[in-house]
């Protein structure tokens, strides 16, 4: 069964900002979350509990590229966030990206509910 793909905020038109070829990896990274399975680009997300915040990274001539996602509700995949990786300091996810992710998980989780009790009508 290939559970659905629920795109949160801006995340599909920032992901549809990534060059072709990161698209299409990271397309099917999140097709492979969608039938249970892991890609091998696919981690957790350093700083969530559990292995339920994943992050896909692909590095292309033109920078790194990530895209956030969440598995862990019964409705669906939840793309959270989607960024290309300006090199800072280290490989660390900077700070306001980690805030947007958490804001997106919290409005994953009400999307959640509110999907799974249109369900119940």
């Amino acid at each position: 069964m290939v559970r659905r793909l629920i795109w949160v905020g801006s995340c599909q038109k920032d992901f549809l900002l990534f060059p072709e070829e990161v698209r299409n990896e990271i397309s099917f990274a999140l097709y492979l979350a969608q039938v249970g399975k892991k890609a091998e680009n696919a981690k957790p997300l350093k700083g969530f509990s559990g292995a339920s915040v994943l992050e896909i990274v692909k590095h292309d001539s033109s920078g790194t590229y990530r895209c956030v996602y969440v598995v862990k509700f019964e409705t669906g995949v939840y793309a959270l966030h989607a960024f290309q990786k300006k090199s800072r300091k280290g490989i660390a996810t900077p700070k306001e990206h980690i805030e947007m992710i958490k804001r997106r998980l919290r409005l994953a989780a009400d999307m959640d509910v509110r999907e799974k009790k249109g369900r119940l009508r």
